[in-house]
């Protein structure tokens, strides 16, 4: 699907020439006069971006610019502002207003298409990444398992998620969850560098789920490693007391107390050494039934589906 841009200026000349040049680029264009209609417009349906005149009649760029910051629908939508003013202090506006770029009047039409296009990619870039982690996120996880099942070599997906998570967050709460989150991140990182795979790939696919794919040479390598370095570092999130004795309490809907171990971290694992793999759903399917499997163990534990059918 065309990404979309939303061009906003009150010259009918400029608006007709930045949508040929824009069009002949692949993108849908849809165009405004006022900033009212470009408000509008984009709390309808927000496009991927904005080129936003600065100087219109009315309400100004700047005032458009302010307006759909502070709304929800534009809260992904990457917005360049295009204006004759060239004093610094114009610029600086625009950029602390939440501009992503600056183009001044006149403009060469090539700048203008570079820079639309290099705003969308780091837009899309940030987008495929989880926020909390740093880690590529669900789009770029399926890219990426879909580019390597195409190509047929030999690979390894382990899908990877905590144990005891829920009662660790419910008793320490969530910012202090967030912390093992990252800290599971690290840990696969860890093992994807010294697991001897030059391209292991790491990715987040949300709350406490992780996704990898390795060699399925260097895939047991990647889950020792990983659950090594998780098991050594996970008691440094606890309190002294829980760590200890090795659990917490949390209390259930009616008061009642429960133990519930120290957080580990469980691995499933498909490979297609044994038996093709036709799909992401299909890898994915089979990697979360063999963490089931490892989930049985008590502990950090990873089970590898070596079945031929």
């Amino acid at each position: 699907m065309a990404e979309r841009i939303l061009v906003v200026d009150d010259d009918p000349d400029i608006l007709q020439f930045i949508r040929v040049n824009l069009e002949l680029e692949g993108f849908g264009v849809e165009l405004a006069t006022t900033g009212a209609d470009a408000i509008e417009s984009v709390s309808q349906q927000p496009p991927d971006l904005v080129l936003l005149d600065v100087m219109m009649p009315g309400m100004d760029g700047f005032g458009v610019l302010r307006r759909l910051r502070a709304h929800p629908a534009a809260a992904n939508t990457s917005i360049i502002l295009l204006t004759a003013r060239t004093l610094p202090e114009d610029r600086i506006r625009g950029l602390e207003l939440g501009a992503d770029d600056y183009i001044t009047k006149p403009f060469d039409v090539d700048e203008l298409i570079a820079r639309v296009k290099a705003v969308l990619r780091r837009s899309q870039t940030m987008r495929d990444v989880s926020p909390l982690t740093g880690l590529p996120g669900n789009f770029r996880i399926s890219q990426e398992l879909e580019r390597r099942i195409r190509q047929g070599s030999p690979l390894a997906i382990v899908q990877a998620d905590l144990d005891n998570f829920k009662a660790y967050n419910d008793h320490y709460g969530f910012m202090r969850g967030d912390q093992v989150i990252k800290f599971t991140a690290h840990a696969l990182l860890e093992a994807a560098a010294g697991c001897g795979a030059a391209d292991a790939f790491v990715g987040h696919i949300g709350g406490d789920d992780f996704l990898a794919v390795v060699h399925p040479d260097a895939v047991e390598t990647f889950c020792k490693l990983g659950i090594t370095t998780f098991d050594n570092g996970i008691l440094d999130f606890y309190d002294t007391e829980d760590a200890l004795r090795g659990y917490i309490e949390v209390p259930d809907r009616r008061g009642e107390q429960h133990a519930f171990p120290i957080v580990s971290i469980s691995m499933g694992v498909v490979t297609n050494l044994h038996r093709p793999i036709t799909s992401q759903w299909e890898a994915s399917a089979i990697a979360v039934e063999m963490k089931e499997f490892a989930k049985q163990v008590a502990g950090s534990s990873y089970r590898i589906d070596r079945r031929t059918a």
